[in-house]
């Protein structure tokens, strides 16, 4: 494993650095400079190498309150994640605790939190980007800035991919996804490595919810939180709890905007 230990930790975080942090990274970063088990997400695995990755910390994955400072750190990253290069990520560590919870609970904590980012935002959700989560162009938003999301938790096991011993949540700008698009050869080239890895590190199929942004069957929501398997009662015709601030009621099933998809290019998601 490439080592980890040269460059201190405190350039790399925004806001405090609690005391439960600074294991949470380390042990992430064992996992995504795994040589003996290579990480199946290469975004990941270069930004670790290059230092582009970025890492914030919360109090409590339950406690509403506690969440307070996410809006600061996420807008802080957002005001210099491009003088970071293509490789980087924002993740976000929330305190580990003793409760044992289930999938279905875990995906209901991460809606939870992207839904107080989205209420508590203050900027204009961005024109090119449809609020219908229907819509194959949809994407998470905040502070004027499209973003793809994932979450990993105690509670994937087969998908190991998703695994992580404390709930984290990685926020990565749709501008890192530029030039990859499924159709291009840096696009198809990436997800064929991507797919490879993933073969080989999960020990479940890759999910048939993993797709390319902008494909007319692709949703982007669904890739955020996947489950374990894809047969688990939850998981099951489940609708987007999303809900748009502006619109003030659940954004699935409203009618998709044509005009929408004009304005941006298919991009590879990041398969992680």
């Amino acid at each position: 494993m490439a080592d980890v230990g040269v460059r201190k930790l405190s350039e790399d975080i925004i806001g405090k650095l609690p005391v439960w942090g600074d294991e949470c990274v380390r042990e992430l970063q064992r996992t995504l400079l795994s040589d003996s088990s290579p990480f199946p997400c290469t975004f990941a695995v270069a930004g670790t190498k290059r230092n582009s990755l970025r890492f914030g910390f919360v109090e409590s994955v339950d406690d509403e309150r506690a969440w307070q400072p996410l809006g600061g750190i996420l807008t802080e990253y957002l005001a210099g994640y491009r003088e970071l290069g293509r490789e980087t990520s924002l993740i976000v560590f929330f305190r580990p605790d003793d409760r044992s919870r289930t999938m279905a609970e875990y995906n209901e904590r991460f809606w939870a939190v992207l839904q107080y980012l989205h209420d508590t935002d203050t900027s204009p959700w961005p024109a090119e980007v449809p609020h219908d989560t229907d819509d194959p162009w949809w994407e998470f938003s905040f502070g004027g800035t499209p973003i793809f999301v994932v979450c990993n938790t105690p509670a994937h096991v087969l998908r190991r991919s998703r695994h992580s011993p404390v709930f984290f949540i990685t926020f990565q700008p749709r501008w890192v996804f530029e030039g990859l698009g499924a159709h291009t050869p840096p696009g198809a080239s990436a997800r064929r490595t991507i797919r490879r890895r993933l073969s080989r590190y999960d020990a479940v199929e890759a999910s048939p919810e993993l797709g390319s942004y902008g494909d007319p069957d692709n949703r982007e929501w669904r890739q955020y939180f996947l489950p374990d398997t894809p047969d688990e009662p939850w998981a099951k015709d489940r609708r987007c709890p999303f809900r748009d601030r502006t619109a003030g009621e659940v954004t699935a099933g409203q009618a998709v905007s044509p005009e929408s998809t004009s304005r941006l290019t298919p991009k590879i998601v990041g398969e992680s």
